[in-house]
């Protein structure tokens, strides 16, 4: 396994080339391999799974719309398709991918369809580090291990497809068959990840949610409506505040940080935007870090997972959260950016 230097801390990673798909199958050739949950993460390594042919089946509540979204992606109910509990007998490698929330609230029949040796996967360490909120404990006698995509349903699949594949982290919790690391891997490897860098659940978890709550999504969500704010204020219509502050950064910039850094991005933009950029960044650096000091104690001691479990928990979560999501699209900000999206010449070719 290659050893790489992350800016002068070395880290053991995996690729697909010393680890191979050919290799992954041979590992993984006696294995049944449940998807529990067919909503976000579930459908992509559900598909790429299958697609690079391993066995693989699907528990989902029956009858709802992800049931059938999953026939619809081809799974055959009663022979790829089960109910959850029957879905999760009939695996030797049980995929957690249900919601949090979700995974707390049908551990206790999970548990009991657990077989010696079965192995018990994560994509993310939340039902296991918080496990004095969740009560998912697994036994003693089964593999917990885990696999953690570095992006969304949408881009495991999407990478899959186009042939890039996508960075995960990996770790193992409880090795009872002493395979549970080559399970791990060959499991990263099927479901299309290109690299794999290790991690423990509870690593993965405190970035993960210090990542989405934070630059990833709430942070980045958040920043771009004060300075859309403040174009508008100061008399910039919508399209002109929209541009500057969403569409260049996603359309553009955010592309060539990608493909080659940051300094390179700064290099290669007018000397005006260069300067401005260099004495900037260093104050927004210092005005947010006190919010991720914050952010980050309450991951690791809890308090964020536990108001996730509350909230969503709730009858009429769906509800409210349809609502909160509706007042984001029907604000100014995001009606103009609907407009700016359809302008671009792919949709308007449609």
């Amino acid at each position: 396994m290659p050893t790489i230097d992350f800016g002068g801390v070395k880290e053991e990673i995996v690729t697909s080339e010393e680890f191979s798909l050919e290799k992954a199958r041979e590992i993984l050739k006696s294995e049944v391999i449940t998807v529990l949950g067919y909503g976000v993460q579930g459908p992509a390594q559900a598909l790429n799974l299958k697609d690079n042919g391993f066995e693989v089946i699907i528990g989902q509540l029956e009858g709802d719309a992800y049931w059938k979204k999953a026939i619809a992606d081809g799974f055959i109910p009663g022979k790829t398709l089960f109910p959850i509990e029957e879905a999760a007998k009939r695996g030797t490698i049980i995929k957690m991918l249900l919601s949090d929330a979700g995974q707390k609230a049908v551990w206790p029949k999970i548990k009991s369809c657990l077989n010696e040796g079965d192995a018990l996967y994560f994509s993310h360490g939340f039902s296991i580090v918080y496990k004095d909120q969740t009560k998912v404990i697994p036994p003693e006698n089964v593999d917990v291990i885990l696999v953690a995509p570095k992006g969304s349903g949408t881009n495991v699949r999407r990478n899959f497809l186009d042939g890039s594949g996508i960075n995960s982290s990996y770790a193992v919790h409880q090795d009872f068959t002493g395979r549970a690391k080559e399970r791990t891997l060959a499991l990263g490897i099927a479901i299309g990840s290109g690299y794999l860098f290790p991690t423990t659940f509870e690593a993965e978890v405190y970035s993960d949610l210090t990542g989405e709550r934070g630059v990833l999504m709430g942070c980045l969500a958040g920043t771009m409506e004060a300075q859309y704010n403040v174009l508008r204020k100061n008399g910039h219509s919508p399209s002109e505040a929209f541009n500057e502050t969403v569409e260049e950064l996603t359309q553009s910039l955010i592309r060539l940080v990608a493909e080659n850094g940051m300094d390179w991005m700064f290099s290669n933009c007018s000397q005006t935007a260069q300067r401005g950029a260099l004495d900037w960044a260093p104050k927004f650096r210092d005005a947010v870090a006190p919010v991720f000091d914050e952010l980050y104690d309450r991951v690791k001691t809890g308090k964020e997972t536990e108001r996730v479990l509350s909230v969503s928990s709730s009858p009429d979560y769906p509800e409210k959260l349809r609502k909160e999501l509706e007042t984001i699209r029907n604000s100014e900000m995001w009606k103009a950016g609907a407009a700016v999206r359809s302008l671009r010449p792919e949709n308007r070719k449609k």
